[in-house]
């Protein structure tokens, strides 16, 4: 976020609780703009990564081809279309083909998408592409479940609905026994 940021998004805080019949020096909410600065600058922090930064120097060659999956990874983000959250899990695999990646950096990942303002459909697409741009393994699987505000607030008011966005690609897309094996892995543990 840029520097200037901060005390433009403090005056548009202030300016929308005006709006919406509130009055922004009553003493509950005096400091609520600032409070809300600096919460956007951390649900925007997305912005200000990117995958070269995130992943550095953390693929390593290694003779290991079989799958690797990292599941039930939270994340938080903010429909771009009302401005509410959205949260839930993601759940990556890949198929290395001679490079694997640091484990810790596929939840990185997602966190860089997710912190964006987002729809779930393309923050799916990003994570997979990101993937299979940094290591060029033989194929990425990603599901992202969700649980979106703007459906359960306003709206249709669904409190119990959630969304599952899926991208597969190469042997994930191509091989039954591959992708199988994959929704079999993400769907151990579950209640």
């Amino acid at each position: 976020m840029n520097a200037n940021a901060k005390p433009k998004l403090e005056r548009l805080t202030y300016q929308l609780l005006s709006n919406i019949g509130e009055n922004p020096n009553r003493e509950g909410l005096i400091r609520t703009p600032e409070r809300v600065a600096l919460a956007w600058e951390h649900l925007a922090g997305g912005y200000d990564l990117n995958l070269e930064d995130i992943v550095g120097d953390a693929c390593f060659e290694e003779d290991y081809n079989e799958m690797v999956t990292v599941k039930d990874i939270d994340f938080f983000s903010m429909c771009e279309h009302h401005l509410l959250p959205f949260f839930g899990k993601a759940h990556v695999g890949y198929l290395p083909k001679g490079r694997v990646i640091g484990l810790s950096k596929i939840p990185r990942i997602v966190e860089m998408y997710a912190r964006r303002l987002q729809v779930q459909e393309r923050m799916t697409l990003e994570i997979g592409n990101a993937l299979m741009d940094v290591l060029k393994p033989m194929g990425v699987a990603v599901v992202v479940e969700g649980t979106h505000m703007c459906m359960q607030m306003r709206g249709v008011e669904k409190q119990n609905s959630y969304v599952t966005t899926s991208h597969m690609v190469g042997a994930f897309e191509t091989n039954q026994k591959t992708r199988e094996e994959f929704f079999s892995i993400i769907a151990l543990g579950r209640r």
